[in-house]
């Protein structure tokens, strides 16, 4: 039985999900660092929130971990790169709390523009200063959004309910999708210069860190209202404080901080500063939400492979992986038939997709071709760390798709490339999910995979097969099934043997001494056909 460890607070529904599906749920909150990193081996998938730090020290002593999943968006607290050289899918909920962050941002945009905590302040000390709190309207004023994915796009939806005008900074922003929304796709400069109001829903990143910079503000319109309901770094602190005192940013809204909790937050006690505790997913329906979709995630993932809203490696949907699935098998036999049949160091790999297969989720399909060329030649490769390990190495890495150029409806080609030779297989599905190989190195063929086998590459000569059923039956091995192909009468040919025992060094020995073979391997494979 699989077993996770809940470090963080969570919902008891989330324990029940993890009972309900056969998963053991330990919950051990508010560990300190060397308390986890104690216990952490013995788990196969961690939930946790943001007071967990998921440091390169956990992830080495994590011998058994499999995936950490994130109750929440930011994975700040997680070294997402140790986490991939460790294979470890790492999982956020970016849907859970969207709609709370969203409605957030729009409370504090009001508070801005109405003056809301300021009034309320000074009525309840017993003052009654109607003419002291002039708000602006929102009614036709120009709100822009810095980041408009998630989050974003739902506070769009919003401001233009409040017949609002949006412009939207995005470069993932595709021109499709910004007119679905109804929103302007602007550079930054424009946003800047355009915008009422500013709100920020970007991830922290090289390039989103201080986006809002004295630069930055000085582009900004006189006056404009700033939210910053994300991240804490994506402002440089002192560069809009004094934007503030100087009347270029009129007001500042503000839920998250660089450092939380806040000790030494310059900011804090200015008249036009509203500021709330990182409330933006403070619902009880987003706490709720996000602990149920991390225990679901894990728990696909744990029982069934399906990877959703992972961070460091293509994503499997439940619905998807049905499809995908066979793509995958067949692209991991593939790449391990290559593995194993390669002794020199690799210096690229490229996967072709013909037919179908162009149409399909071809990243974690080329995943899997990865982890099968790379898991033959070290330990503890898989589809997370497979991408990493050939970076690491120096092996370029390439996906091509084609339509249809063959007999076959759907077809994967693998092409190595190493430092002595260029080896090259395709494969197609039988029946849409019987994994087939179909040519190896311009030799064509029809062939299943089966857990032991004998490949060898000859000479098309009188007398192969004969030797080969001859020194099986000899060492008592029984050929369930025997292929052969070649490119022409007296040229290159290659056969694959489908054995029912293993072979040993010996008889290996006296295969390589057959004449006219040029060289032979035995093969093991994990997926069948």
């Amino acid at each position: 039985m699989p077993k996770v460890l809940i470090s963080d607070s969570l919902s008891p529904r989330a324990v029940e999900i993890f009972k309900q599906r056969g998963i053991e749920a330990d919950v051990r909150t508010g560990m300190k660092p060397d308390e986890l990193i104690a216990c952490i081996g013995e788990y196969d998938g961690l939930a946790v929130r943001s007071a967990t730090k998921v440091t390169p020290a956990v992830l080495d002593a994590a011998k058994k971990l499999k995936v950490v999943g994130r109750a929440g968006i930011g994975v700040d607290n997680i070294d997402i790169e140790s986490a991939s050289a460790h294979g470890v899918v790492v999982m956020n909920t970016p849907y859970g709390n969207a709609i709370t962050t969203a409605e957030h941002a729009i409370a504090m945009m009001f508070a801005l523009a109405r003056e809301i905590p300021a009034a309320d302040r000074s009525t309840q000390s017993g003052k009654w200063e109607k003419n002291s709190f002039m708000g602006m309207e929102l009614t036709g004023k120009t709100l822009g959004i810095i980041g408009c994915g998630n989050i974003g796009s739902r506070v769009a939806e919003r401001a233009i309910g409040l017949r609002m005008r949006v412009v939207a900074f995005d470069p993932y922003l595709s021109p499709e999708r910004a007119q679905e929304l109804g929103v302007d796709k602007v550079e930054l400069d424009e946003l800047l210069s355009r915008a009422n109001v500013i709100t920020l829903h970007t991830p922290l990143t090289d390039s989103t860190r201080a986006i809002l910079n004295r630069d930055s503000l000085a582009k900004a319109k006189e006056g404009v209202f700033i939210i910053n309901c994300a991240r804490g770094e994506l402002i440089v602190e002192e560069d809009l404080k004094a934007a503030l005192e100087s009347g270029r940013v009129g007001g500042f809204a503000v839920d998250v901080y660089a450092t939380e909790p806040p000790t030494d937050y310059s900011l804090f006690g200015m008249k036009n500063v509203v500021a709330t505790p990182h409330l933006g997913a403070a619902t009880e329906e987003a706490q709720e939400n996000v602990a149920l979709q991390v225990a679901e995630q894990i728990s696909d993932y744990l029982n069934t492979g399906a990877v959703v809203n992972a961070i460091n490696m293509p994503s499997v949907s439940a619905e998807d992986a049905p499809r995908l699935k066979p793509y995958m098998a067949l692209a991991e036999l593939m790449g391990s038939f290559v593995g194993q049949v390669t002794d020199a160091a690799l210096k690229s790999i490229t996967i072709e997709y013909e037919g179908d297969a162009a149409l399909i989720n071809t990243r974690p399909v080329t995943a899997c071709a990865l982890k099968g060329v790379l898991t033959p030649m070290m330990d503890s490769v898989n589809m997370v760390n497979a991408p990493v390990v050939a970076r690491e190495r120096g092996v370029e890495v390439s996906e091509v798709k084609r339509e249809r150029d063959s007999e076959y409806q759907t077809l994967l080609r693998l092409t190595v490339t190493t430092e002595n030779r260029t080896f090259c297989m395709a494969g197609t599905l039988f029946g849409r999910t019987k994994p087939r190989i179909i040519d190896i190195n311009g030799v064509p063929m029809e062939a299943s995979v089966s857990p032991r086998m004998l490949y060898t590459e000859n000479e098309d000569m009188p007398g192969i097969i004969g030797s080969f059923g001859s020194l099986m039956g000899d060492a008592n091995i029984n050929i369930a099934n025997f292929v052969l192909g070649r490119t022409e009468p007296g040229g290159a040919a290659v056969a694959l043997l489908e054995l029912d025992q293993p072979l040993s060094d010996e008889l290996m020995a006296k295969v390589r001494a057959v004449p006219h073979v040029l060289s032979a391997k035995p093969l093991q494979f994990s997926v069948t056909g």
